[in-house]
């Protein structure tokens, strides 16, 4: 049976102090009353991870990286590696969001490193994939995400490809209040599927949790979360308020 999954993604958001607040609200919120087949995680910035992988310790909640290094280690500053991610108490890492590849240049070479550095270090790795809006209204996303996966993920040996999650964000949906419609989500998570059927077989693309990443909300989550090939979300701005997290961990229920 696929993992669940609800991950918020908290971007460039919240102090410290804040984020740590905002993790104990998340965790307290979860504890109390939230979906206990659902695997939570929450991806602050990197100056808060280690505070907050200590506060959610011993919760239901787990803690994530937004991005790693491409390299171990060495001259690169800025750069935090996947080791450093790990020692701080991450459990997953984002890899190949649409802000990094749009913003800082990220290609599908550099994400091969970063899902190396990755596996090395025994972390998840949240991959995400999905088109722009002008090639959505071209009715080309199918082959543009194709694309990605063939240049990254599919390169993977059938033993890596499983331990990863992939994350569907369709561009012309993030943070734009627009959301891609249960029909549509259900569309591309089923080609994804598909696409790793064709490639590893249906016993690993039946095995494969693939999370829906566009402005998700408390009052759409029902309604995504019923397709069979949704199997959660990335969920960025949602994530900053516990209540309207907690309703997206709880929209896998009836």
């Amino acid at each position: 049976m696929r993992k669940k999954i609800v991950a918020g993604n908290w971007k460039c958001n919240t102090t410290v102090p804040a984020g740590v607040e905002l993790a104990k609200a998340v965790v307290a919120a979860v504890n109390a009353s939230g979906d206990p087949e659902v695997e939570v995680v929450v991806c602050p910035p990197f100056v808060h991870l280690t505070s907050v992988a200590a506060e959610v310790t011993g919760s239901r909640v787990r803690t994530g990286a937004q991005n790693c290094a491409a390299e171990p280690k060495g001259a690169f500053t800025g750069e935090v590696s996947a080791e450093m991610v790990k020692s701080a108490g991450a459990e997953y890492v984002i890899l190949g969001h649409s802000e990094r590849r749009e913003y800082y240049g990220e290609t599908s070479a550099t994400l091969n490193k970063k899902l190396a550095q990755a596996f090395a270090q025994g972390l998840t790795p949240v991959y995400c994939c999905g088109e722009p809006l002008p090639l959505r209204e071209a009715g080309s996303q199918n082959e543009f995400v194709k694309k990605q996966l063939d240049e990254t993920i599919f390169l993977l040996p059938e033993a890596d490809f499983r331990k990863l999650v992939i994350a569907y964000e369709p561009i012309w949906a993030i943070g734009t209040g627009k959301t891609a419609s249960a029909a549509q989500a259900q569309e591309m998570h089923s080609f994804i599927r598909g696409a790793i059927a064709d490639k590893y077989g249906r016993k690993v693309a039946d095995e494969i949790s693939i999370l829906y990443g566009g402005s998700c909300k408390s009052s759409n989550a029902k309604e995504l979360f019923a397709n069979p090939d949704v199997d959660g979300g990335l969920i960025g701005g949602a994530s900053l308020d516990p209540a309207d997290f907690l309703g997206i961990v709880n929209g896998f229920k009836g």
